[in-house]
């Protein structure tokens, strides 16, 4: 018998990208099941369309009348299963408004923020894996067990058409930049980025610029543009969240921070030069393929917290001031130099 089942995580969108695999193997072992998700508004638009499940929208900007109306959409009656992905307050006492008689949360390790008052059962306590990893084991108290990891990310024909149409497919390698992150202080250089795509370009790749319409995507945007030698594309907020995917399937190579088009792009079978020293990559790096990235993440741990990252609690960021200074240009070409060694471009 298929259980019924709510979902809620509400961001980001590498995050929200984290739970699909989640969704996929529940729909694989209850063929049919349909599932709900409470989700915010730029997940929802990013995995409109995603089959077999109903999203329910909270905006955090409409504190508890927004979530005494989420509780009106949602059926009338009880799940028998909450997945609380998520342990923020805002989502915490969001969970609240779920009527479930099953509240599946995080291990201790992980809770914070009263997130053990509004559940019921807890993940396995594994530490130092994944944060995909992590979101897969919440199928484990429904004695099941993520083996698998699919995305098929719910991508429209038109917004392939779109991506298709901004440059031509003439053969040449394309490595695109999305150089921001939502957490400013994991974001390097314009003129770091730029040094990494002029050394591309001298080997004949395309260089694509993208990237959401916040004033500091665009002016990051337009100080590459300006430090840079060689010609680029910049598409900087001129895609939606329906065309990303698309936009990060067409290129060979993404170089970025911690960020949601990181693990999009991953999704979409797309290879990530990522660049890590903020946040570890072994927790929060592209999930599929980590060769590419730059890891100074020790050496920031080292340097501003004054022990190593294997000393760290997992999951520990290391936000500071100046921590990106840590990935030099040449890091990023001995990574981008990594990739052209195994795929010949």
């Amino acid at each position: 018998m298929r259980p019924s089942i709510c979902l809620l995580r509400l961001s980001a969108l590498g995050d929200v990208t984290h739970v699909v695999p989640l969704v996929r193997t529940l729909q694989r072992a209850w063929p049919g099941l349909h599932l709900h998700w409470i989700i915010d508004p730029a997940g929802q638009r990013l995995l409109d369309g995603l089959e077999g499940v109903t999203f329910h929208v909270y905006n955090k900007k409409s504190g508890l009348a927004g979530m005494r109306a989420l509780r009106r959409q949602l059926p009338p009656e009880r799940f028998e299963v909450l997945l609380q992905l998520q342990v923020a307050a805002r989502a915490n006492l969001l969970s609240a408004f779920v009527p479930a008689r099953r509240r599946v949360g995080y291990d201790r390790s992980r809770s914070k923020d009263l997130h053990g008052l509004f559940i019921n059962e807890r993940i396995p306590d594994r530490p130092g894996i994944h944060v995909l990893d992590a979101i897969g084991s919440f199928c484990e108290p429904l004695g099941l067990v993520q083996d698998r990891v699919e995305w098929n990310l719910p991508v429209p024909a038109e917004a392939h058409e779109w991506a298709a149409a901004q440059w031509p497919d003439d053969g040449a390698p394309v490595l695109m930049i999305s150089p921001c992150s939502s957490h400013q202080r994991r974001n390097w250089y314009p003129d770091r980025y730029a040094a990494l795509a002029d050394h591309a370009a001298s080997h004949g790749w395309r260089v694509v610029l993208c990237g959401g319409r916040s004033e500091l995507e665009r002016s990051t945007a337009d100080a590459i543009v300006a430090a840079m030698r060689s010609p680029v594309l910049d598409l900087v907020g001129k895609d939606t969240l329906k065309q990303l995917p698309a936009l990060l399937a067409r290129a060979d190579l993404l170089a970025t921070p911690d960020s949601g088009p990181m693990h999009i792009a991953n999704a979409m079978g797309t290879k990530v030069l990522g660049l890590h020293a903020a946040s570890n990559p072994a927790r929060s790096g592209p999930y599929s393929d980590r060769r590419y990235c730059v890891d100074r993440y020790d050496d920031a741990a080292r340097k501003y917290l004054g022990k190593p990252a294997s000393a760290l609690k997992w999951g520990t960021k290391i936000e500071h001031d100046g921590v990106m200074e840590l990935i030099t240009v040449q890091d990023a070409i001995e990574a981008f130099e990594r990739y052209r060694a195994d795929h010949g471009r």
